[in-house]
């Protein structure tokens, strides 16, 4: 692949997605003027993930943003791979993703 992958730092989901995606802790100790994740969605069939995750050129580059240490970049290469596996699809996660769907249109933190 060429280029650099990039993913973007959003807030953390502030529900429980585990069998669901990853999120990976990343803010002012790396160097970030916030606190934040980095979030990966688990494919399933059905399912179209929104990761957060392209890639881009040296070009587009502006400013470093933040310092991983070998620790968290393991971390991010680890959820990495597990976003990149396809998940089968079960009623737990079908379950999970209908309560988090049903909380989110009530306005529910989760």
């Amino acid at each position: 692949m060429s280029g650099i992958r990039v993913m973007q730092v959003v807030a953390p989901a502030g529900v429980d997605i585990s069998g669901l995606g990853i999120e990976v802790t990343v803010g002012t100790g790396e160097g970030l003027p916030f606190e934040g994740v980095l979030r990966l969605a688990l494919p399933r069939p059905g399912f179209t993930p929104c990761t957060w995750l392209t890639t881009v050129s040296r070009d587009d580059l502006i400013e470093r943003g933040a310092v991983l240490s070998s620790v968290k970049l393991s971390e991010i290469d680890d959820a990495l791979r597990l976003a990149e596996q396809a998940q089968k699809r079960t009623p737990a996660t079908t379950a999970k993703l209908s309560e988090i769907r049903d909380a989110l249109r009530l306005g529910e933190p989760g």
